[in-house]
Parts: structure tokens; sequence; C-alpha cells
């Protein structure tokens, strides 16, 4: 960087700082130099080691063989803009080699894409289909719960969830110690909910009772005030229903202000409760209680997730069938000036989720260190050793 200033500005090195920073900066995000603007965040220089610097990429390549390899293999998935695969591969290729070398471990790396069937039309203030400069119809993607679709369509027992940003390699064994205590809460319940689903055919009463008694205290599921009501067939088919889903456990971390979502009660439409992640946008601040309540929230959702997307009988689950559609988003966005409003799916933890088994853990903060500005990098965390 900067050899290529000086050779684009030969007086550089005259200049005052405040020229220095911008001529800097004008450079680091041109199109003609360096374009930091137009590439994806995986990609960009992000941790300097006395040897190298490393992107986000290469550091989630380390993360995946130091936690999520078997048999000296490890599967790494990034969904990606499609624009901008080629860079995320060749960021790869040159991280790869020498991963492995220092891991022992192969890593398959993946790709996808979010589907163009899941993009949502734009409309006007006055909630009319909003026009590009050319008179052509606009259409927005429909945000990350169109991603439930890619998790979908994924050959997997047990997948780790988490965000491009978050990754720092000098606290890779405490980071590593969480992850799998939280793969280790989900193999553990799905062994328990497994093994009930398997006998319950066969199941009396008081195995019934038993197997309710683990819902609510373990998967946080209410008990309805009829049950007893229920003859033992409806039993069996209400049983069932709150066990043979797709579980998540979800690590949490105290809230310490982050934008973000975070872990509530929610009842649904039909009066049903059931832990949710929630998000700032879909609390109605206009209620003074409802904004206590996110005033209050002790912890937040670092989007830090543990997946079990089979069932007992080893197949997998259709994710589809467990989103709540009615947990979308309208949002506002700016485009040459003019303002669109659009739809998007439900968020993949939020409404995309909904219908799973969940389960909220505590982790330490130091398992959370997300670089969403420049200068987050500066944080002690993201800096050499």
């Amino acid at each position: 960087m900067d050899k290529k200033l000086k050779e684009v500005f030969p007086n550089f090195g005259d200049l005052e700082r405040d020229y220095k920073n911008y001529y800097f900066i004008k450079l680091l995000l041109s199109s003609d130099y360096f374009d930091v603007a137009n590439k994806p965040k995986g990609v960009l220089p992000f941790h300097q080691y006395k040897t190298h610097i490393a992107t986000a990429i290469e550091e989630h390549l380390y993360e995946s063989a130091y936690y999520s390899s078997s048999n000296d293999g490890s599967h790494l998935h990034f969904t990606v803009s499609e624009a901008h695969q080629n860079q995320f591969e060749n960021s790869v290729n040159i991280a790869k080699i020498k991963v492995e070398k220092e891991s022992g471990v192969k890593i398959n790396v993946s790709y996808s894409y979010q589907n163009k069937n899941t993009d949502t039309i734009a409309v006007d203030w006055n909630n009319n289909p909003f026009r590009d400069e050319n008179e052509k119809l606009v259409f927005r993607p429909g945000g990350h719960g169109a991603l439930i679709e890619n998790l979908n369509h994924l050959e997997a027992d047990i997948i780790f969830i988490k965000n491009i940003d978050n990754v720092v390699q000098k606290r890779i064994e405490s980071i590593a110690l969480y992850k799998k205590a939280l793969a280790g809460i989900l193999v553990e319940l799905q062994q328990q909910i497994f093994g009930f689903l398997d006998e319950i055919e066969h199941s009396n009463e008081d195995k019934l009772k038993e197997i309710l008694i683990f819902a609510q205290n373990n998967l946080n599921i209410e008990r309805l005030d009829d049950f007893q009501k229920y003859t033992l067939e409806n039993k069996i088919n209400y049983i069932k229903s709150i066990l043979d889903r797709p579980i998540r456990v979800c690590g949490m971390v105290k809230n310490e202000g982050e934008p973000g979502g975070g872990p509530f009660w929610v009842w649904d439409s039909k009066g049903n409760l059931s832990l949710q992640i929630v998000e700032t946008s879909q609390v109605d601040l206009a209620n003074a209680n409802q904004a206590k309540i996110l005033a209050d929230a002790t912890h937040f959702n670092p989007v830090d997730l543990v997946c079990g997307i089979r069932n007992h009988k080893n197949e997998k689950f259709d994710l589809t069938q467990f989103v709540d559609h009615t947990g979308g988003f309208i949002v506002e966005k700016d485009r040459n000036g003019r303002t669109l409003r659009g739809y998007e799916l439900p968020g993949l933890w939020n409404g995309a989720m909904a219908k799973w088994t969940t389960v909220f853990v505590e982790v330490p903060l130091i398992t959370f260190n997300p670089v969403k500005t420049v200068n987050d990098l500066l944080k002690p965390a993201h800096q050499p050793q």
C-alpha cells in the first residue's frame, strides 16, 4: 500500500497528515486501485501476523480444522454473492495450502448463492410497484431468511452457523471449547429425544408423563392445560409433534449494547409460548412495555448456532416446513435518492427457525468478536499476538 501511494502520488511523503489520510482512503476504496469498497468482507485483509496477513476466510479454515473436523476431514460452506465467488475461491485456495499443512486436516469447501426466486418486488411509498430509471420493476433479495433453503440442501448431520467476520485465532482454544460444548449439548438432546421417539409407539401413560416433563424442563415447551383429556393416541401424536423437529442450540453472550437480536419468550398468534431470537425491528417500540422488555434484555444473539437437521430415523428434515411465514420484515431503502419499501423473509435465526426445538446457552464474551466497522479491527482480540 505504501509503495502504491508513493507511486501514484510522488510527493506523498511531503503531504500533511489529513491529505495523507484522504489519499490513503481514496486509493483503498477506489475501483481503479484496491477496490476495497466493492469486495466482500471475507477476502479483505483482517489480521496481521509476523509472517503474513490473514483474511477472515483463512481464519474460518483454521476454526473448521480446529473444532469441526472428523477423520482428518472438515466441511466448510460459504453462502456468497455469485459475483464474488471467484474472489472467495482464490482466497480459499491460497489459505487451504497453509492451513491443511499446519493442521493435518483436509478441508472441503463448498458454496451456494441466495436463490433469486426468493427475491421480492419493491414498492414505492404508496405501495405501487417501484420502477428503476429504465421503467423496469425492481426486485430485492429476500434477506438472510432466504438462506433456509441453502441450509436445507446441505448434506450434514450437525451444522455450525456463524458470521464471516466473527473470527480470531488468538482465542481459538477457548472458542473451540465452547463450540464443542454447544455441540455436546445438541448431541445429548438428540440422543434423549430420539430415544423417546423410537419407543413412543409402545409407551404407556407413565412413560408419556416422563417425556412431557422432559419437554417442559429441558426444551422449555409448555404443557397443554387439557392434555390429560386427550386420548392415548392423541397424546402420542401431540408429543411426536413437539419432539420431532430440527434442533438448534444457540450460544448467547451478555448484552453490552451491540446492535442485533436477543433471546426472548414469544407468544404466537395462537397463544403458544416459545423461545425465539428477536430482532429490534420486530419489537413495537411505541409500546412502552415492549420497549422496556427490550431495554432490560440481559443477553444478545451473536449468531452462534449449532443445528441438528436430521430426525430419529436419520432422515433430513424439510426445514422449509418449520418457518413462521408471518415473521417477515418491511424495510425502507434509498435508491438513487428515491425511497422504496421491500419485504424481507423471516430472518434465518428468527422466523425461518421459529418452529425448531430451541435451547439457549450462555457463552462468554470472548467467543464474540464481530467486525462491523473497520475500527473493530483495532480491538484487542483482533490485534497481533
